[in-house]
């Protein structure tokens, strides 16, 4: 009689395949909770410690690390060396294991969770009898994805075993299963430890989706999770209305939500295009705020991925449902402003719960040829106090509060990134350009006669030379904002001091690459 080997923590659809086993001439072998849920179910099972003749100790800790259950997993049954020992030994050979891990995940995503709580939960004789049975597939199933159940017991019942293809497979899935298992907890023992550069990167994500392509038709994709989800992520919203998401609206409406969450203060809109702020707006109400993105760049919001910080109203949505728009995120939807939106059938309308967008975030991930790089997020929350006025005129406290509304802008522009706005909106976006004062020369354009005295140029890194100041200078612009720290920041300085133009330096560059 072949022997199976029980013991999971989700019991789900478990007493329906134990049953299958049965019928097909296996014996099970049981621990614990599964042991007591099968033998209620009416199945009769045979526990670990009649296997081992050995007590389970140290509270559950120890129980089939033995060389009853491990040789029974291990040896080869093509090998008479291997099957004498086991014969010798009296040790039956196991030929399924079914196993699914302690909870840890579960368990340390629990608001309240010790760190004695946590390390109760690392699971050790599970991924060791998954281990040891997917080394050993050639001669034995093992499976510890309730997904699979169907399968494997459709191949016993049809063929008396399960194919040596589909138990390649199976083990290849536990590895990866028990890879990701450790890689959590090593980076929650990372954490609590403190360490910030650790000489292995231990990362895991669960595959959400198939995407239809990527960036371009031709390329495949495919949409992995965070194996901690983050609350406040564009893979955290729920879709009300529209087709599935692309790779590309993926990463700008990424890009819109981490540009969205730098305004909090007041109903504010952000417009993205090809993950760059084509029009920001704020105002007394989002409808207001949305008027004023739209006045933006009229142009380029067409087709455009929308995020708004207050749940969308009649008035809002019914401006919104004049152009085409990709995709629309909020923190809700009025029932009424829903039914208008979703008269088109292409928009995608997301809602997301922004009261998480200041939760810790996650350092940044991306690939390179051969690796990838980390970094922390730029997150900075930085404060007029802290800048330095380097001109002879001094920022209004109006300007102050319209250059930090465009440096919060900036920061989401590629780089070199110049952003021209006033106190209600973005004019201005010059993105992306090999040299800073081509991107000047792009935001400044396109806020033409808008410019006045209430306008004001954010730059996402220094000024190399003057050639911006007195160009922003000559087209009206009266108040400038830089990092500052160039080796030619004397002359930006007497460039704007030619002109009475007010510039104030923060300290702080705001690269997007």
């Amino acid at each position: 009689m072949k022997r199976a080997l029980i013991s999971v923590s989700d019991k789900t659809n478990l007493v329906d395949f134990a049953k299958g086993l049965v019928r097909n001439g296996y014996e099970i072998i049981s621990t614990g909770g599964t042991k007591k849920t099968l033998d209620e179910a009416g199945i009769k099972t045979i526990s670990v410690e009649e296997v081992t003749n050995f007590p389970e100790i140290l509270d559950g800790r120890v129980k089939t690390l033995n060389p009853y259950i491990h040789g029974g997993l291990l040896a080869k049954r093509d090998d008479p060396e291997h099957m004498a020992t086991l014969k010798k030994l009296n040790i039956q050979p196991i030929d399924l294991v079914c196993v699914n891990l302690y909870p840890f995940k579960q368990t340390i995503e629990k608001a309240d969770v010790t760190r004695e709580e946590a390390i109760e939960n690392i699971d050790i004789g599970g991924p060791s009898l998954l281990r040891a049975a997917s080394k050993n597939y050639q001669d034995v199933t093992v499976v510890t994805d309730k997904a699979d159940y169907d399968l494997v017991l459709k191949e016993i019942e049809e063929k008396g075993n399960t194919t040596l293809e589909t138990r390649a497979k199976l083990a290849a899935k536990v590895f990866r299963a028990t890879a990701a298992y450790d890689a959590i907890i090593a980076n929650y023992l990372t954490k609590q430890v403190g360490l910030e550069d650790p000489e292995k990167l231990t990362l895991t994500y669960d595959l959400k989706e198939k995407m239809r392509y990527g960036e371009n038709s031709h390329q495949k994709a495919w949409l992995y999770e965070d194996a901690i989800p983050k609350s406040f992520s564009i893979l955290q919203a729920h879709q009300l209305h529209g087709k599935k998401l692309s790779y590309n609206n993926i990463k700008d409406a990424d890009e819109a939500l981490r540009c969205i969450r730098e305004f909090q203060d007041e109903p504010t809109v952000v417009a993205m295009k090809h993950m760059n702020p084509c029009g920001i707006g704020r105002g007394d109400t989002l409808e207001e705020a949305w008027d004023r993105a739209y006045e933006a760049d009229s142009v380029s919001i067409f087709g455009g991925v929308i995020a708004l910080n207050r749940k969308v109203d009649l008035a809002t949505a019914e401006k919104m449902h004049k152009i085409f728009l990709e995709i629309i995120i909020a923190p809700g939807f009025d029932d009424d402003a829903l039914a208008v939106l979703e008269k088109k059938k292409n928009v995608r309308l997301l809602e997301l719960d922004f009261s998480k967008e200041n939760e810790k975030t996650r350092p940044e991930v991306v690939s390179v040829m051969g690796g990838i790089l980390q970094q922390e997020q730029d997150i900075l929350i930085e404060n007029t106090d802290d800048w330095k006025v380097v001109t002879k005129a001094e920022p209004t406290a109006t300007q102050l509060k319209t250059m930090m509304f465009a440096l919060r802008a900036v920061k989401h522009t590629k780089s070199n990134a110049i952003v021209v706005a006033n106190d209600e909106r973005t004019l201005g976006v010059g993105a992306g350009q090999p040299n800073r004062i081509d991107s000047a020369k792009i935001a400044i354009k396109h806020a033409g006669d808008a410019i006045d005295d209430r306008t004001v140029l954010a730059s996402d890194a220094f000024f190399p030379f003057n050639d911006c100041v007195e160009y922003a200078a000559k087209h009206g612009i009266k108040a400038i904002v830089q990092p500052g720290g160039s080796i030619r920041d004397k002359d930006s300085i007497e460039m704007a001091d030619k002109y009475g133009v007010a510039m104030v330096f923060t300290g702080y560059r705001h690269f997007r690459h």
